[in-house]
């Protein structure tokens, strides 16, 4: 059974950093597709970051290029989403998710994934 578990969130002032964390466990975590999604109060789940499978490329949308960053640990099973100049419009509910399904759907779209973390909330605000 696949589970994701989120952590690293918190409350940071604008221009700050966080990392994000997301702990993969029940399997090994090289053939799956994960993504960052976040949500914020009264908008749509959207996709953030993605690193594909088997040592895919990066994805990311264009709000966040060059300030957020998408990795893997494979020795912790963890995928981090490193965060800098924060902006009070990054403040949200993230979650990781996950797929090993290569559905050619787009990895912005969460009925893409099939595993979800329980998410983690950042709030940027002075």
């Amino acid at each position: 059974q696949v589970q994701l578990v989120e952590s690293g969130g918190g409350l940071v002032q604008p221009g700050g950093s966080l990392r994000l964390g997301c702990v993969f466990s029940g399997v090994a975590m090289e053939s799956y597709t994960i993504t960052w999604f976040r949500q914020a109060p009264g908008k749509e789940r959207e996709g953030v970051a993605c690193s594909a499978r088997r040592d895919g490329p990066t994805y990311y949308i264009d709000s966040v290029k060059g300030r957020f960053t998408i990795s893997r640990d494979k020795a912790k099973n963890t995928v981090y989403l490193q965060m800098i100049g924060l902006r009070p419009e990054d403040t949200a509910v993230y979650y990781c998710a996950a797929t090993n399904i290569p559905r050619g759907s787009s990895w912005r779209s969460p009925q893409s994934y099939d595993y979800w973390g329980q998410g983690t909330q950042v709030t940027v605000s002075s």
